[in-house]
């Protein structure tokens, strides 16, 4: 599986973006997937994440109730709808594929990573 994930940009605080990561190859359909974010500095936070059929989804606590993962499997696509936007979730932003797995908050569970794409937030 491969991913690309695209949809960043600089936002004022309390403002929206919705970022997408897009799959290819017949396994997306079968993969976990998930998203990261990484703040200068060597760790790589955990989003949110959802199963193979988006039936099932599980945040951060940090982004539960602004942020909502869903995806579009005959798009091989996935998204992160984000709201209420905080300074503080500025950071370049992963996908992540993890195939047949369950869901998991571990990035070094997850074997397919996308290139990032990266969200500022201004105060």
């Amino acid at each position: 599986v491969q991913l690309q994930a695209s949809g960043g940009g600089l936002v004022q605080a309390g403002s929206s973006l919705k970022l997408s990561c897009e799959a290819s190859g017949r396994a997306f359909s079968n993969a976990v997937i998930g998203w990261f974010r990484q703040a200068p500095g060597p760790e790589r936070e955990f989003v949110a994440t959802i199963t193979t059929t988006g039936s099932s989804s599980y945040y951060a606590d940090s982004v539960k109730g602004r942020f909502t993962i869903s995806r579009d499997n005959a798009k091989n696509t996935v998204y992160l709808q984000m709201n209420s936007l905080k300074p503080e979730d500025t950071a370049v932003y992963y996908c992540a594929a993890r195939e047949g797995g369950a869901l998991t908050t571990t990035p070094s569970l997850y074997g397919h990573w996308g290139q990032g794409t990266q969200v500022t937030v201004s105060s």
